[in-house]
């Protein structure tokens, strides 16, 4: 069975997006990945181009609301935020990774996040 593990941030526009889609990319087979946010916003352009040029599709994603998964238990649950992060209950497992958000800046603030989240899946989520 598939471990469950839910990335959160404030909008799920951006950090949360790119650690679903990461998760789902490198560990897809072991890992159910979901994002939310507490505030959500549209999916940021450049979080779906930067994906894209690591062969991860974002086409379909969206941005959730934390509420959309209220019940449901999860075997982890990341925040991604600097600030204040969003609170959810639900979670086995609490992991707070700080990321820093790369809303308002170029595509390569983008890149270097994705980057960091990457390298940071990698050493977390490894079998």
């Amino acid at each position: 069975m598939k471990k469950r593990v839910l990335f959160i941030c404030k909008n799920n526009s951006g950090r949360s997006q790119m650690a679903e889609g990461l998760l789902r990319h490198l560990y897809g087979d072991r890992y159910e990945a979901f994002s939310a946010g507490s505030d959500p916003k549209e999916i940021n352009p450049l979080t779906v181009r930067v994906m894209e040029e690591m062969g991860v599709d974002m086409s379909g994603h969206e941005s959730k609301s934390i509420m959309k998964f209220r019940g449901e238990e999860f075997d982890v649950v990341v925040t991604l935020c600097q600030d204040t992060c969003p609170v959810f209950i639900g979670g086995k497992r609490y992991v707070h990774a700080e990321f820093p958000d790369p809303a308002g800046s170029g595509i390569e603030s983008f890149r270097k996040v994705r980057d960091k989240i990457l390298e940071w899946i990698k050493k977390e989520f490894k079998p």
